[in-house]
């Protein structure tokens, strides 16, 4: 059975998409890379890991911290291992939902937000209630980021 598309594109929308919201639709936030991390993910990466191994090649067996990380201008891709150039966006993404250095109320957030996004694109809820539900934990994460990221 195939899984929802996205209305932009026609992708396949998978789990480790970013996804955007607008206008009761969901959507993949960049179709060139549906993969790619949020901007949300970024800063949180940014705040609280600079300063410690985030992203681990299962290929080379080795673990980097965000600036070791290598990426591809011609192809557009980032995230890369720079000994083998394997993608580790899974890997920061898996690094950034279990880290300690997050605060739980940051991490309880992004994965509230993240459940309820891909509830939304997989259920056969109402859409209206869904969507809104979508929002509200979007903006609670938006927002608890804004008000505890520059705090530390």
């Amino acid at each position: 059975m195939a899984g929802p598309k996205c209305p932009r594109c026609a992708q396949q929308i998978t789990p480790g998409d970013s996804l955007a919201l607008s206008r009761a639709l969901v959507f993949q936030l960049d179709c060139q890379r549906p993969h790619h991390l949020s901007r949300e993910e970024r800063v949180l990466l940014f705040r609280y890991c600079w300063d410690h191994a985030v992203a681990k090649c299962s290929a080379c067996d080795q673990s980097f911290r965000q600036h070791q990380l290598g990426a591809d201008l011609l192809t557009h891709r980032a995230y890369l291992c720079p000994r083998c150039r394997e993608d580790l966006t899974d890997s920061l993404r898996g690094h950034l939902y279990a880290c300690a250095t997050l605060p739980e109320e940051i991490r309880r957030c992004v994965h509230d937000a993240r459940d309820t996004v891909w509830r939304l694109v997989s259920d056969g809820r109402p859409r209206d209630e869904a969507m809104r539900e979508a929002e509200v934990a979007v903006a609670a994460l938006r927002e608890t980021i804004q008000r505890t990221v520059w705090d530390k």
